[in-house]
């Protein structure tokens, strides 16, 4: 769950502080910044090239900027839930490493599954905790991306769900997402809303009618960059 098209709307609608008062990314660290993505679907890239994943674009984004960063590992699979990447980074290890850089873009498939919101909001809070104890204890080093409105999808408008009532449900958990990053302190960073007006076009998905394209992809890696260029601290 997109060939030209002008990629106008690059705000990142929440910040935990004033989008006016940035905090420029220090440059001077001696190691390369770590950066640990988690999610599912959408950060493994179901369907594109490793090159074509958001979080490799990122990366790729911020060298190009200068900046000395690596994308140390991701921890993903298609159609994890909350608690199924809970325990896939339980699985891989690493509970006692550190990184520099957390994203984590999760919750789509407890919306598929008719999870309730309340039970997204108990897993999701308990998972940005825990990226936060990843990002050294700091919550200004971690971000969220709201879940994309996958009905907007040709697969989503052949699924016989009720579009409107889908897109509603997808808002509720977006809601709960970036309460819980207010009030956790972390990033918070809307794909949803650019994402329903190019989600459906023929080039902004892949073979299964559902998942992205690396142009999708690429948006999302361009608002993630910035987000860490003008207001993350190394």
């Amino acid at each position: 769950m997109i060939k030209s098209i002008i990629l106008s709307f690059i705000a990142i609608a929440f910040l935990d502080q004033p989008m006016n008062q940035p905090n420029p990314t220090e440059t001077s660290a001696k190691n390369p910044i770590k950066y640990l993505a988690l999610g599912d679907s959408y950060t493994i890239g179901e369907g594109v090239v490793e090159e074509e994943r958001y979080p490799n674009q990122a990366v790729a984004m911020l060298q190009a900027q200068s900046l000395d960063i690596e994308l140390s590992q991701i921890i993903a699979k298609t159609g994890w839930t909350t608690d199924e990447l809970a325990q896939g980074i339980e699985d891989a290890n690493i509970a006692g490493n550190t990184y520099d850089l957390v994203t984590l873009l999760i919750g789509v498939n407890n919306q598929y599954r008719r999870r309730s919101v309340d039970n997204y909001r108990e897993e999701l809070t308990s998972m940005i905790k825990q990226a936060i104890t990843f990002a050294q204890g700091n919550p200004k080093r971690v971000a969220l991306l709201s879940i994309p409105d996958w009905g907007v999808t040709p697969f989503g408008k052949d699924s016989g769900r009720d579009l409107e009532e889908n897109a509603g449900a997808i808002d509720q958990f977006n809601a709960t997402k970036k309460a819980v990053a207010a009030e956790l302190g972390v990033f918070y960073i809307d794909i949803t809303e650019e994402y329903r007006s190019i989600g459906g076009l023929d080039e902004m998905v892949v073979a299964d009618k559902l998942h992205p394209s690396g142009l999708v992809y690429k948006s999302w890696a361009k608002k993630l960059s910035q987000l860490i260029l003008n207001y993350m601290e190394f």
